[in-house]
């Protein structure tokens, strides 16, 4: 199939897109590097009548370390993301998630905010965003707002954006001392679609878990967030999920799946 007839736009400033998107509201789908939006727009799973591309606007693409943290432009690539030595050292979850984020051609052209918008559950940026307690700052007409991670995922392929209102950046906290992060997911094939996986921020004494953060994404309509103070009690929060199910993947699988999951980073984690 082919995607169904549109109008492009093609804004060089933030001003000028979000006119654009005030003037088209839903009919409106905003292209970033598309490597979700247009094999949905081929399947014809979206058809807005306008598609208003973002890639000549600038600044966009930034990766802006501060203080407190480090801010990722909603146009930085998967690639860029991924090498770069500020973002390992603030963030350093997302170079251990971003591996496992498709396939090199696909790293090279999708965006970090391209992924969080999707809100695809199965994606791995959205759960890094979760476990670390990320902000996504939304920019529309009146100004900008911003929007804790936990708030901003909030069913399937749904967010806290407004449809007058664009993503322009994230900004994540800086690495606390004493923290540290894992990363693991089951796939079938490497850079598939995620049947479940696991996204982790934890505090250790020694060997023995006194807090922790963990994101599992790819068993709901969202990535899901539970907070745990000893491996007992992550182990029984697991239960409390309510997980879905595929007939090829049941409920029951990816429960024991998160099981698994959580005691793989975990190890990883305390050596």
């Amino acid at each position: 199939m082919k995607a169904p007839a549109f109008r492009y736009a093609r804004p060089e400033s933030l001003d000028e897109a979000i006119a654009l998107l005030v003037q088209h509201g839903t009919d409106a789908r905003v292209l970033a590097g598309g490597q979700s939006l247009m094999p949905m727009l081929n399947l014809r799973l979206l058809q807005p009548s306008v598609l208003i591309d973002i890639n000549r606007i600038p600044g966009l693409g930034e990766i802006t370390p501060h203080a407190q943290g480090i801010e990722i432009g909603a146009m930085a690539r998967h690639a860029a993301v991924l090498y770069s030595r500020e973002v390992a050292q603030a963030a350093p979850l997302l170079a251990l998630a971003l591996p496992h984020v498709a396939h090199l051609a696909v790293r090279n052209r999708g965006t970090h905010g391209g992924s969080c918008a999707l809100a695809d559950p199965s994606a791995e940026i959205p759960a890094c965003a979760l476990a670390l307690d990320a902000t996504f700052v939304l920019r529309a007409a009146g100004g900008e707002r911003r929007v804790p991670a936990r708030e901003f995922f909030r069913g399937l392929y749904e967010t806290a954006l407004g449809p007058d209102e664009l993503l322009v950046r994230v900004d994540y906290p800086r690495a606390q001392a004493g923290w540290r992060y894992g990363f693991d997911e089951v796939a079938r094939r490497h850079g598939d679609f995620a049947i479940a996986g696991l996204a982790a921020a934890a505090r250790l004494e020694g060997s023995v878990l006194r807090e922790a953060r963990l994101a599992f994404f790819g068993i709901a309509d969202r990535p899901i967030l539970l907070r745990a103070a000893s491996r007992e009690e992550a182990r029984a929060r697991i239960e409390e999920v309510e997980v879905a199910g595929t007939s090829v993947y049941p409920a029951a699988y990816r429960r024991r799946l998160m099981g698994v999951l959580l005691e793989r980073v975990l190890r990883t984690i305390a050596k």
